[in-house]
């Protein structure tokens, strides 16, 4: 039973340094691969996706709250 157990630790301590190896790979790879610096296009589109919300914000106040606000139900069309 002894040297079962000593074979069973062996083995564990195997597998520990496998994971500690294999995490010093893992960060060995992102710090090679650096930061993520967006080029032109990913760039444009974030500033045109960000003007977009803040047009809409702006249209949503300018049109809709009049509208709710507004109590005469006639048609104009008459």
């Amino acid at each position: 039973m002894n040297n079962w157990h000593t074979e069973y630790m062996a083995e564990y301590h195997r597998q520990e340094i496998l994971e500690e190896v294999e995490q010093i790979r893992m960060e060995d790879a992102a710090l090679s691969v650096g930061t993520y610096q967006p080029r032109f296009f990913a760039r444009t589109m974030f500033n045109f996706a960000n003007w977009m919300i803040v047009t809409g914000k702006g249209l949503r106040k300018r049109y809709e709250v009049p509208a709710m606000n507004c109590s005469n139900t006639e048609s104009f069309a008459h």
